[in-house]
């Protein structure tokens, strides 16, 4: 894996040359360092180049290119270290195979059980009833 090549943890690889970062000015907080600074990172990712386990997945579900943006911090290092780790993130979460939900019932002694303690229940509401004496 050359240098500038980005690998998550699933064992997805994405080439630098698919990798097309663009630093720009942030908005908000910083005063005049933000105001001249590139620190702000936008990556645009071009999964057509992304190989390993799970690749078509991941491209079914995110699309042929992606686009990440970070400017939480000042430094446009630490900017670009965070872009590439939601990155990483973002195709490792989309790798996920999601097993389908198999429905399930309640047993029948667990529904002979569920309706007995609704019985209990209402026979001892209705013993608290006021009823007048037949005297």
């Amino acid at each position: 894996m050359a240098d500038g090549d980005l690998a998550t943890r699933r064992g997805l690889h994405l080439r630098a040359a698919a990798l097309d970062e663009r630093f720009a000015r942030g908005s908000g907080p910083g005063g005049q360092h933000r105001n001249v600074t590139a620190s702000a990172v936008e990556i645009v990712a071009d999964l057509g180049e992304l190989d390993g386990p799970g690749a078509d997945r991941v491209r079914a579900k995110l699309g042929a290119v992606v686009r990440v943006r970070a400017e939480a911090s000042r430094s446009q290092w630490r900017n670009r270290t965070i872009a590439r780790a939601r990155l990483a993130d973002l195709i490792d979460d989309a790798a996920i195979v999601v097993a389908p939900r198999r429905p399930t019932r309640p047993s029948r002694g667990a529904r002979q059980a569920r309706l007995d303690a609704k019985r209990r229940a209402a026979e001892r509401k209705r013993s608290r009833a006021w009823r007048p004496d037949g005297d």
